[in-house]
C-alpha cells in the first residue's frame, strides 16, 4: 500500500520537473525583452520563472490527472 503511494510521488515530482523544465525551454523562444522596461531585468527573471513554474505545473497537472483517469477505467467493468 505504502509503496504505491511512494510511486505516485516520485512519479509526480519527476513529471512536474520534467514539464517545468519542457516550459522553461519552450519559453525560450519568446523575447521577453522587447516587451520589458530596459532596467527591469530582475523582474523580468522573476516574472520568466514564475510563469514557466505556472504553465508546467498546468499541464503536469493535466499529464498525472490524465494517467490517473485512465488507470481507474478498468474499475468501470469491475463487479464486486
Amino acid at each position: 500500500m505504502f509503496s504505491g503511494i511512494g510511486q505516485q510521488a516520485l512519479t509526480g515530482i519527476i513529471v512536474h520537473l520534467l514539464f517545468i523544465a519542457l516550459t522553461w525551454w519552450a519559453l525560450q523562444a519568446l523575447h521577453f525583452d522587447k516587451l520589458l522596461k530596459t532596467r527591469a531585468v530582475m523582474q523580468a527573471r522573476l516574472l520568466y520563472i514564475l510563469l514557466t513554474i505556472a504553465i508546467g505545473s498546468s499541464v503536469s497537472n493535466f499529464f498525472l490527472d490524465y494517467l490517473l483517469w485512465s488507470n481507474q477505467l478498468p474499475y468501470i467493468y469491475k463487479n464486486e
